[in-house]
């Protein structure tokens, strides 16, 4: 507020002179000065540099309403902001477009244009494409560490019920939540190895056994390994689906999917040994159950539940969906291209192998991929030339999409590490936040009662109790420091 008699602050025009275009105002950002004039601001008048022009005639009130301080005898407007954003945002006054610099934190730039009173539309597409993704990451932080929150936490209001499946559930399918969950997590991946390996071992013909009708068939060991094997991941998967919080959602899961495939093969081959004899002949049985032995590999997959590397290779190529796309374009084109030439040139000679363009495709593939089975092969000068060229391109074309492959691999891995870890970081920091506070709380009452003349014999124990009650066991074990990703919020 302007003081009478205070020469620190002169007269402000009332006339509206300053709105004309012909105003120069200075502003200092951070220790950054910079000089506008009245006709490039006013294109945006909603911004806050043009509000700054039309304030000069509101008096101090509306001035120091936009800035952190003015000085009146040079026209400077002082801001306690980022220069580095401020130099970027004012970009728009000259080209109408925002360009974010590198390094600057996208969610930090949005708060700096935010306070500038500049429009998001003005920033340019690549640098949304920026800011979405960190918003998006944002997110997942927030999600994480409702999840860790949601299993710490423990709701007195609901029924055992509802309490049973919550633990049922974290002991399943949160194996970082305890010890107990760990060794199931241990257990379950070791039973899907050695079902695995039992079915491999099942096929070798000195492993196997002659029945009565003379066919062979797996050990009765392995079978009764095999049993028990489906056993488990049977009561697995009931109890993952009784506490699932999402019924539907949990079955229409891939991962899930996937577990039924794993065990559904068992129970409809032992239906069909029992009972389908009775219905049909038993070659179409044993038919039957073979096809169905052989979906055993589906359990496999399985092992992505417990791997972190698989679930990263997997979502890296869904999002190379492109890359192999032309991937398959390029040795599409080359299959076609090499087994027309190559049954051409191959027709001269009396005993070629290429009999037609369809059976030349297989040439080709083998060729281009560098396997060269060796059973089909020119014999004219002209076919190996031919050969040779393919077998170049085969490599290039292989080669050149996937450098954007393990980029997606790496990007994708490393995110979820600075994820996890951010997450973790945020729960210490509100554990932090929270014992401060009590602490505080603890203070005040310590000294009210000093005031009154009163000893607290209690204090320290309840220091003690406030910090345990917030402490979180998953973050004892070692210390996140504060990344830009948690600075950006």
């Amino acid at each position: 507020v302007k003081m009478a008699g205070d020469s620190r602050f002169p007269d402000v025009d009332t006339d509206g002179s300053d709105k004309n275009e012909e105003t120069e105002i200075v502003v200092n950002v951070g220790g950054v000065r910079q000089v506008f004039y009245g006709d490039n601001l006013n294109q945006y008048p909603e911004t806050r540099l043009a509000e700054l022009i039309n304030c000069l005639s509101g008096g101090y009130d509306s001035i120091f309403s936009l800035c952190d301080d003015y000085d009146p005898g040079k026209r400077e407007f002082y801001f306690d902001r980022d220069p580095d954003a401020f130099k970027c945002i004012i970009d728009v006054y000259y080209f109408g477009e925002i360009h974010m610099k590198k390094g600057i934190c996208p969610i930090c730039f949005k708060n700096e244009m935010e306070f500038w009173k500049v429009d998001l539309k003005f920033l340019d597409d690549c640098c949304k494409t920026h800011l979405s993704e960190k918003k998006e990451e944002l997110e997942e932080i927030a999600r994480r560490v409702q999840l860790i929150l949601d299993d710490l936490g423990i709701d007195a209001s609901e029924s055992r019920w509802k309490r049973c499946q919550k633990y049922i559930w974290k002991f399943l399918e949160k194996p970082e939540s305890s010890y107990p969950a760990r060794v199931i997590a241990v257990l379950s991946f070791l039973f899907i190895l050695i079902s695995s390996v039992v079915m491999c071992v099942g096929t070798i013909p000195d492993l196997q056994v002659v029945d009565a009708e003379g066919n062979r068939m797996e050990h009765p060991t392995l079978d009764s390994i095999e049993t028990a094997c489906i056993g488990w991941f049977t009561i697995e998967y009931v109890l993952r689906l009784i506490s699932s919080p999402n019924k539907l959602h949990f079955a229409l899961s891939f991962m899930n999917i996937v577990d039924v495939l794993a065990i559904l093969p068992f129970y409809v081959s032992l239906t069909l040994t029992h009972l389908g004899a009775k219905l049909m002949e038993l070659s179409n049985v044993q038919q039957a159950v073979q096809a169905l032995r052989i979906m055993r590999i589906a359990r496999i997959f399985k092992l992505a539940r417990h791997s972190s590397g698989l679930q990263t290779l997997t979502y890296a190529l869904k999002r190379s969906f492109k890359e192999l796309g032309l991937l398959l374009m390029y040795l599409a084109v080359g299959i076609f291209v090499f087994s027309a030439l190559g049954y051409t040139m191959e027709q001269s000679h009396p005993e070629t192998l290429f009999k037609s363009i369809p059976q030349s495709f297989w040439w080709a593939i083998i060729t281009m991929t560098t396997v060269g089975y060796g059973d089909i092969y020119p014999k004219t000068t002209l076919g190996k030339l031919n050969a040779a060229i393919s077998f170049l391109c085969g490599v290039i074309a292989i080669a050149l999409p996937i450098h954007p492959i393990i980029n997606n691999f790496v990007r994708y891995y490393n995110k979820q590490r600075v994820l996890e870890t951010a997450a973790k970081h945020e729960l210490e920091l509100m554990e932090l936040n929270s014992a401060e506070g009590k602490a505080a709380n603890s203070k005040s009452e310590l000294e009210i009662l000093a005031r009154e003349g009163k000893e607290d014999p209690f204090h320290s124990s309840r220091l003690k109790v406030s910090h345990s009650d917030t402490f979180i066991h998953l973050l004892s074990e070692e210390k996140h420091y504060r990344t830009r990703l948690q600075s950006c919020k």
